[in-house]
């Protein structure tokens, strides 16, 4: 059974055409990146796999049920922006809500608090919540009922980087225990930490990517004597450029003892040395034309 299958589906919306008779199948936990720049359909894409709005044609099933069908919603979840949060509510109470109306023993509602990190203003009203505060309460309602289908609508937003670092790491706890999450963004470097699955969103078609056969690595080396350096690399066929501090190497990772022994035969010190692995954004300024 696939956990998500679209066959067929197409979406207009306010005169544009968002969707194009698109098809994808994920039938695997793990994480998947919906990019794209900002109004290319992204959120129209995650509201039309959740029913929120209907597609012009074609199907949608979410754990091999029809996405019309409310019953999905016990094993699926959707993090949606915080407009749909009540201000005059708590923590407590949204969360409460869900438990009510799936049925959810209520020990839940601190067991995720705790998870995600927001015990401590659990009881606060959400009118007083920071940005960040309110994105942790979203991840919270979404991941209550242990999903396993999560769609997640910029879920990294408004965070600071210690609450970007905790995101991460439930992304990827969640996917590692079998959940499979399909989130939009426009960090770039973020999906980078979290993902080499990339869907792109371009004219209303979808482009399925595995970064991963994408990559190309470089490594930048400091040395005692960069010119010597450099003319041993070009004499040994490799592929190096200068920069203003620094040489530049693409390599395997399987070659770079042999550098480093290169370097040592030709008694050439090594001052400094990182790596750098081209990511999504390299793809994204092809695709789109950046």
């Amino acid at each position: 059974m696939a956990i998500l299958s679209v066959q067929n589906l197409s979406k207009s919306y306010k005169n544009q055409l968002v969707l194009n008779n698109v098809n994808l199948t994920i039938d695997k936990p793990g994480i998947w990146a919906l990019v794209g720049p900002n109004g290319v359909g992204k959120t129209t894409f995650l509201n039309v796999m959740t029913n929120i709005l209907k597609a012009d044609s074609g199907t949608v099933k979410l754990v091999g049920k029809s996405n019309k069908d409310p019953s999905v919603f016990k094993e699926v979840a959707f993090l949606q922006d915080n407009s749909i949060l009540f201000d005059y509510l708590t923590g407590y109470d949204h969360l409460k809500y869900i438990c009510d109306v799936q049925k959810m023993p209520k020990q839940r509602i601190n067991e995720v608090a705790e998870y995600v990190g927001m015990e401590k203003y659990l009881h606060k009203i959400v009118g007083n919540y920071s940005l960040g505060m309110k994105q942790h309460l979203l991840l919270a309602m979404a991941i209550i009922n242990k999903p396993k289908l999560l769609f997640l609508d910029e879920p990294l937003n408004g965070l600071d980087p210690s609450s970007a670092i905790l995101m991460r790491k439930i992304l990827l706890e969640l996917a590692e225990k079998g959940t499979s999450i399909i989130l939009s963004s426009h960090n770039l470097s973020e999906i980078d930490r979290v993902t080499k699955q990339i869907i792109f969103l371009k004219d209303g078609n979808l482009t399925e990517v595995d970064l991963s056969t994408k990559e190309i690595t470089f490594y930048y080396f400091q040395l005692s004597n960069m010119e010597a350096a450099y003319k041993l690399l070009l004499e040994k066929n490799f592929h190096v450029e200068k920069t203003s501090a620094c040489l530049k190497l693409e390599l395997q990772p399987s070659q770079l003892d042999s550098v480093i022994n290169l370097f040592k035969e030709e008694q050439l010190q090594i001052l400094d040395m990182h790596k750098e692995i081209t990511g999504s954004e390299i793809l994204y300024e092809q695709i789109f034309s950046v």
